[in-house]
């Protein structure tokens, strides 16, 4: 976490919700990235126009790096090789080189840059520009300006989808999100949420987006399927993100593939009924549907292989199924739409 006001990092145990360290820091901290293997921590130094590079298992400063600008916001390209900083007075996008830690490219984009996000396949870079409401699309083979992509007020926070066909991000004068098809360079869904959004970021399935607004003290739950706000969650007092603060880390225990599914659901998505088939005799199994909050809206006992459930006077959404029988169980998902 970066203490603007008095220049340190905390550093937070997950597993026990406290603060175990401390680093003292250069100047103001703004934005912050976790290297690909996570041994790194990058962070911008705003007015002292240097990156940091900490030691995430000493949680000291083991390099600086000047870069162009004052550093606000980073992101890290896939394979780890580089870190892109917006110099958001200065109106540059410093390209650093990781294995050698140095400025190895400085790209004019608009007129105070802001959030800065990487595609999955590291070709194009997504930088937002405050003051001139544009997004930047930057060819990160030639280092140079592809695309220019009028926004409709004060871009701020931005994000990738995880396939890369769209970006993502906050229109902090006009209270949306908007959305960017990245075949065409062109917005093609503008979303109304809270007050004055700041922060944006997309949940590990690319299912949800999660909008922090400063205005009104709330974040707002998006579902990207939809591009309906399926929820608003009130926070504190004028809440600010920057960055992708949701991780999409995929260290760790590799994924198994699920099995092939022994029950259907369908149609999906669906705005009317759902009908369920199961490949395995139902006997008195129960099914429990739950909202992606957790809410549980529906609850029942299945006596046929074959059901029909009616969701007509359910909200836009997406839901979350379990089908559990004395020798058998399976859990799913399907959308609603309206």
């Amino acid at each position: 976490i970066a203490n603007w006001g008095d220049s340190t990092i905390s550093v937070i145990t997950t597993a026990t919700n406290t603060v175990t360290a401390t680093i003292p820091f250069g100047s103001w901290p703004t934005g912050l990235c976790v290297s690909i293997d996570g041994s790194k921590l990058y962070a911008g130094n705003y007015y002292d126009t240097v990156v940091s590079v900490i030691n995430t298992t000493t949680n000291s400063v083991s390099a600086t790096i000047p870069i162009h600008g004052f550093a606000a916001g980073l992101s890290v390209s896939s394979d780890g090789s580089k870190l892109y900083v917006s110099g958001d007075s200065y109106n540059t996008l410093s390209v650093i080189n990781t294995a050698s830690n140095t400025l190895i490219a400085t790209i004019p984009v608009g007129i105070y840059p802001e959030g800065v996000a990487v595609s999955p396949n590291g070709t194009k870079v997504y930088v937002a520009n405050y003051f001139d409401n544009t997004v930047k699309v930057i060819n990160t083979s030639t280092n140079s300006v592809s695309a220019t992509i009028a926004t409709p007020s004060e871009p701020y926070g931005i994000v990738v989808s995880l396939d890369g066909s769209k970006v993502y991000f906050t229109n902090n004068g006009d209270s949306s999100v908007s959305v960017i098809d990245t075949v065409s360079n062109t917005i093609i869904a503008t979303i109304a949420v809270g007050s004055s959004p700041s922060g944006i970021s997309i949940s590990p399935d690319g299912n949800m987006l999660y909008v922090t607004n400063d205005g009104d003290n709330s974040v707002s739950v998006i579902n990207t399927v939809t591009n309906i706000v399926i929820d608003t969650i009130p926070v504190g007092i004028g809440p600010v993100a920057f960055g992708n603060f949701i991780s999409t880390a995929t260290t760790g225990i590799p994924s198994i593939p699920p099995p092939t599914p022994s029950i259907l659901i369908y149609p999906n998505p669906t705005n009317s009924i759902i009908n369920i088939k199961a490949q395995w005799t139902i006997d008195n199994a129960q099914l429990t549907i739950t909202d992606v909050m957790g809410n549980e809206v529906y609850k029942g006992i299945l006596s046929n292989v074959n059901c029909q459930l009616s969701i007509v006077n359910w909200n836009a959404g997406i839901y979350f199924y379990e089908i559990r029988s004395n020798n058998s169980s399976e859990r799913g998902k399907f959308v609603v739409e309206r």
